[in-house]
């Protein structure tokens, strides 16, 4: 029997940078996304979206059991926990993030090709039913073109991150790229650690900034 597809490794370019910046150029991807706001540490609202992508992925990677298999299915790993990120503050002194509250958020989990509105539509129904305290309704199936990034792997506690963002964008520009921010083009963070299960200092994260040429 084959292994499970892991996208992290087909796709190790994308979910295996290293702590020196690269410049990536990402395809479309299907993304179960669901929007909000608020400090990530403290906002319900978070940790509700967070527990219904999960909760949505695993409903859909386990349909085999419950006699639901989507047309095209094969076995893989969920991939990580994403999140695109907007407002905040950075103090540039020194280089910490502040005012969490004010933080806007896309969080997503990737989803196989085989998972189509109809696959998305009953994951929901499905999780509704078995989770009462979960609302999947504001989930969303979603379709996602990055284009050209320049990312970094940032190896320390989330609040370290400035540092390797700037870092990230002194070698765009040296390479002849600005960042390309917009309602869609944001901040963008990939979790390869469990927050709960490891150290702050070995929390390993990608960061991707979109850029275009100057």
């Amino acid at each position: 029997m084959a292994p499970p597809v892991d996208l992290k490794k087909t796709d190790k370019h994308l979910y295996r940078p290293s702590t020196e910046p690269v410049i990536v150029d990402v395809p479309e991807i299907l993304f179960i996304a669901m929007d909000g706001e608020g400090d990530p540490n403290t906002s319900p609202a978070y940790q509700h979206a967070v527990e219904v992508l999960y909760g949505l992925s695993y409903t859909i990677k386990m349909s085999p059991k419950s006699g639901e298999a989507p047309q095209g299915y094969y076995e893989y790993v969920v991939p990580p926990l994403e999140g695109l990120w907007w407002g905040g503050a950075i103090n540039l002194d020194t280089m910490e993030i502040t005012d969490k509250a004010t933080f806007t958020w896309t969080m997503l989990i990737r989803q196989p090709e085989f998972v189509t509105e109809e696959v998305f539509a009953w994951a929901q129904e499905a999780l509704a039913k078995k989770k009462r305290n979960l609302d999947p309704s504001r989930a969303r199936l979603w379709r996602f073109t990055e284009g050209l990034c320049v990312q970094i792997l940032h190896v320390g506690p989330y609040d370290t991150e400035p540092e390797s963002i700037r870092r990230m964008e002194e070698f765009a520009a040296r390479e002849g790229y600005r960042t390309d921010m917009s309602d869609v083009r944001r901040h963008h963070e990939i979790y390869l650690s469990d927050p709960r299960k490891t150290a702050p200092e070995k929390l390993k994260t990608v960061i991707r900034h979109p850029i275009a040429k100057l």
